[in-house]
């Protein structure tokens, strides 16, 4: 088992600048991020914002078209030292040829590629799953298959251990399993987790930080608590809103139902505090799914 001081002690994953195109499409557009040691990070955004490819390319399995990517100042692409400190589980595909591979086979070629594997954690872990480890993973339900991920992940030890969409196949029991051994693995040993998901509500309170990535581009990235804390849904009639908000920030998003408007807003404790004093107003707080929406959104209308 790793002391917590050590993996605690990491370094950190760097991107700026970064450029990826496929094609004529430009995936993700100067793009600047640093991973600091010791967090759990949630990367969050809608599908086609990049997330996968951004992950893919802090770990060196894939290409960019400009920028750079560091791991304690060192490049990550074909870096041995820093791509062993770095683990990226992404889902299973039962169509490619990993799939013709059983459980057991699966797990030793990972092993091959993270030098702190922990056998015996991957052995308690396929138990808490109910894994089957002679079965091919073509065999396996989807989310089987997200707990042979999630098993591979965890047992990694990786110093920065990322997580694509390692929820999706599972059910809500399974998926409050996930996290709990998460967090029990983070509280042990402080190694740096990265999950991207869309089951954002759920996964919300196990997030120290937040980045909202949007068409390519990194448009929130801040503790959870104090991004959430950013916003406020306001609402009213239409024209108290609307005269509340005349020397103040643009909805992000507007809801109307009837003469009633409900506009989500982003702003700091003196704004807030106005509105709220104002009698023909509610002010309202908001979740984190609701941040989301509202920033990547682009000003969608309900009515």
């Amino acid at each position: 088992m790793t002391d917590r001081t050590i993996q605690g002690q990491g370094r950190a994953l760097c991107a700026k600048g970064l450029k990826k195109n496929y094609g004529s499409q430009q995936v993700l557009r100067d793009l600047d991020l640093t991973i600091e040691p010791g967090h759990i990070y949630g990367l969050i955004g809608r599908n086609g914002a990049g997330k996968t490819t951004l992950l893919s390319i802090l770990t060196g399995q894939n290409t960019k078209n400009g920028g750079e990517v560091t791991y304690g100042g060192e490049p990550v692409w074909e870096n041995p030292r820093a791509l062993g400190d770095l683990c990226f589980a992404r889902e299973l595909n039962p169509s490619s040829e990993v799939a013709a591979l059983k459980v057991e086979e699966y797990l030793l070629a990972a092993k091959l590629f993270c030098p702190r594997w922990d056998a015996a954690y991957a052995g308690t872990l396929l138990k808490k799953f109910g894994l089957d480890t002679k079965k091919r993973i073509s065999k396996l339900s989807k989310g089987q298959m997200s707990m042979v991920t999630i098993t591979a992940a965890l047992a990694s030890r990786a110093p920065v251990t990322i997580l694509d969409e390692p929820a999706a196949g599972l059910d809500v029991v399974m998926r409050e399993r996930f996290y709990r051994l998460l967090l029990d693995d983070y509280a042990e040993t402080g190694r740096t987790f990265v999950i991207s998901t869309h089951i954002i509500e759920e996964a919300a309170g196990v997030f120290e930080r937040v980045i909202v990535l949007d068409e390519g581009r990194i448009i929130a990235d801040a503790p959870t608590e104090e991004l959430v804390d950013r916003f406020r849904y306001v609402s009213g009639s239409a024209a108290a809103v609307d005269k509340a908000l005349a020397d103040g920030p643009a909805p992000l998003q507007v809801q109307m139902v009837g003469a009633h408007k409900m506009a989500a807003i982003q702003g700091d404790g003196a704004l807030f505090e106005r509105l709220a004093a104002d009698p023909d107003l509610t002010l309202e707080g908001m979740s984190l799914q609701n941040v989301f929406v509202a920033l990547c959104g682009h000003g969608d209308e309900e009515g």
